[in-house]
C-alpha cells in the first residue's frame, strides 16, 4: 500500500529522515522512525517506577502518605475568600 503524504512539512522532514537514515525511500525512512520511537518507548520503566526513582531521589514522602489536598479550600484562601461557605 502506498505511502501519501500531503503535507509539506512532513514530507520535508521524510526526506531528511531519509537521508539521515540512509533509507532507499521515503516510507522506508518513516518506518525505521516509527518503529525506533515505539522500541524507545517500550525500553522505558512505567510510569510508576520513574514516579517512584524521582520521589527517591529527592526525598520525597510516599504518595499514599500524603495529607488529601483540598484544592477548593487552597483557591478561596488565595483569592482571600477562606470566609466562604461551602
Amino acid at each position: 500500500m502506498p505511502l501519501y503524504v500531503r503535507d509539506e512539512r512532513v514530507n520535508l522532514l521524510a526526506e531528511k529522515a531519509q537521508k539521515v537514515l540512509k533509507a532507499l525511500t521515503k516510507t522506508d525512512a518513516i518506518r525505521q522512525a516509527l518503529e525506533r520511537v515505539l522500541k524507545e518507548e517500550e525500553q522505558r520503566p512505567p510510569l510508576a517506577e520513574r514516579l517512584e526513582a524521582l520521589r527517591a531521589r529527592y526525598a520525597m514522602p510516599a504518595y499514599e502518605a500524603l495529607d488529601p489536598f483540598d484544592q477548593k479550600a487552597f483557591l478561596d484562601e488565595m483569592w482571600g475568600d477562606d470566609g466562604v461557605h461551602r
